[in-house]
Parts: C-alpha cells; structure tokens; sequence
C-alpha cells in the first residue's frame, strides 16, 4: 500500500474514477494547470487533458449550473468550490436544482454531481474560509453530505461519491489535508456512503464527531483514559444518510454519549444526531445527551479561533457533565 496524506487520496480517488469512467469531469476554479488552490487536483489535466478537468470563470453559480446541466447528460461531474464559504453563490445550483432534479423530472434525470469543498478551522484562514457549513446541506432532501476524517476513508468515500446517482457534497478539512498519512490502497476500492466507524471502543461514554472533530475527540478520550474512563469514539462520516443503527448500538452499552462538532451549536448536525437518538435509544439514555459545539457566534477572526474551536479539555468536560448526572 502506498503512503498517502488526505490530499493525495482524494487526487487518486479522482485518477481512478477518470480512468474508469470518461463520463468523469473534473472542473473547477484554478484546478486545471495550477492544481487547485490546496493542489488536490495537481498533475490531473496534464495526465487526461483539458476537456476532462479544466478551469471555470470565477463564479460559482456557473459551476454549478454546469454540473447540473452536465449530470443531465450523462457526465459524472466533479465540481470544486473553492472554500465553503463560496458555496452561497451556488445554493440554489446545489441545494434545489440538483437536489431535486429526480424529483421534478419524475425519475426522468438525475444528478450524479460531487460538489467538493475545503472547510475548517485551526488553519488562520480567511473570512468565508474555514465555516463549517453542513448543517445547511444535511436540511436538503435530496443531497448526500460526506465528511471524512482520514486519507484511506477520503478516497474510498470520494469514489463512492462519485459513482453515485445522487449529488454529493463532499467536505474537505483544511486541517487534514497534510495533517498525517496512512495506508491507502492504491487503485481501485470504495467505502460504502451511510456507514459510521468506531474508531475506539469503550463502555462507559460514547463520544460521536465527525472530520477534524474526530481526532480531537479521540485525544480528549486518551485523557479520559488516565482518569479510568473507557469512551467510545464514533466516526459518523456520512451525515446524509446518517447510519443511526451503529451509534443507538454504541448507546445501549455505554448508556451516555455526547456530540461533538465544529459548527456553530443550533440546528446542526449534532441536534439532528441528538433528535434521532431520542427517538429510537431513549430507554437505554442515563443522562441527556450533550452538544459540545462552538457557540451562535460569526466564526471569529484568526487570534481567537483556536478559543471558540471545541478541543479535547472542552470535550472532557462534557462527558464529565454525563457522567455525573
């Protein structure tokens, strides 16, 4: 198996789609000779040309349309927004065109798109850079929303992504685009979308996040440790579909469980996850269960993100909070 960091599985992850599949077009602002802003996509054009990935004017809302009108043709697009904070030029092109296309042409079309996107703090980027934005997209029917957390994950999810039917929105964390490498397959392989991982087994708490937030959760379950606390961390990796079935397994061991998310705290993921775990593991509940969640604030300005960011301190503190109750 080959060394990769995240950024490099999620460039072979599109090498092998666009040598499996020519329907497969990767298009984006400066992803073509340059390689994109972060060069995920370095080294594509000149492998597979420039009718298969090639650069788009400065406007998301054309990508978008693009993709969409693409999609109905029979291409598999692979359109990149810059940072996350541009998707607000693209909504209505991802959030109502794509999404309800099946839908609105009575299964006449459908919108096999993969919108990709860097998101996340802990980096000191720009305003508009680093919002975790999820939570608008986990509101529309229709779309799948995906948040790795690792390389071997990253390419494995992006080429379910992309082989799928449905749109996709595919979130990139700044933060782990170099953060470490693992062993990924080199070729061809996928991870199914709507499956969740445990990634540290315990009993007595179970601690559910998803991208960044699960590394940071697992340092904060390493401190939970020396205290005698056995936490068990989930990786939730797709919110849409979100696979209830293994966090509700989790809860009726370890009977408590916190969320943990890097978005700001109303209406995000987390509420959702929380909502679905009322609902069908409420009974084996010993304590409600918390969101650890930045707060309702604008993300602040780089001298001060690392302070509203949830960190493993913060994290430890929740799950004593269930704990006790």
């Amino acid at each position: 198996m080959a060394q990769m960091n995240m950024k490099e599985a999620i460039r072979d992850a599109m090498r092998v789609e666009l040598k499996r599949d020519p329907n497969v077009l990767v298009f984006g602002e400066d992803v073509g000779k340059v390689g994109g802003v972060f060069r995920a996509t370095e080294g594509l054009q000149g492998e597979f040309g420039e009718t298969r990935v090639f650069d788009t004017p400065l406007a998301e809302s054309a990508i978008g349309g693009l993709a969409v009108g693409l999609g109905t043709q029979g291409f598999r697009p692979v359109a990149e927004i810059q940072f996350v904070g541009f998707i607000f030029e693209a909504l209505d092109q991802m959030f109502v065109q794509a999404a309800r296309l099946r839908y609105r042409s009575g299964g006449r079309y459908n919108a096999p798109i993969v919108f990709r996107t860097p998101f996340g703090g802990g980096v000191k980027a720009a305003e508009l850079h680093t919002d975790a934005l999820e939570g608008l997209a986990i509101q529309t029917p229709g779309i799948k929303v995906v948040i790795p957390s690792n390389p071997y994950d990253a390419k494995g999810l992006l080429i379910s992504a992309i082989r799928d039917n449905d749109p996709v929105f595919f979130m990139e964390h700044l933060n782990l685009y170099h953060a470490f490498r693992d062993e990924v397959p080199e070729g061809d392989y996928t991870v199914p979308i709507g499956k969740a991982k445990v990634v540290r087994e315990g009993k007595d708490v179970t601690i559910i996040a998803y991208g960044l937030m699960v590394h940071t959760a697992l340092k904060a379950a390493e401190e939970l440790e020396k205290a005698g606390v056995q936490a068990e961390v989930i990786d939730v990796r797709t919110l849409v579909p979100l696979d209830i079935d293994t966090i509700v397994a989790s809860i009726q061991k370890t009977n408590r469980a916190i969320v943990v998310q890097e978005a700001q705290k109303t209406a995000g993921a987390a509420a959702e996850i929380i909502a679905q775990i009322n609902e069908k593991a409420i009974l084996h509940l010993e304590a409600p269960v918390l969101r650890c969640a930045p707060p309702d604030t604008v993300y602040p300005f780089a001298q001060i993100e690392d302070v509203w960011l949830p960190n493993p301190a913060r994290i430890v503190k929740y799950v004593n909070q269930v704990l006790q109750f």
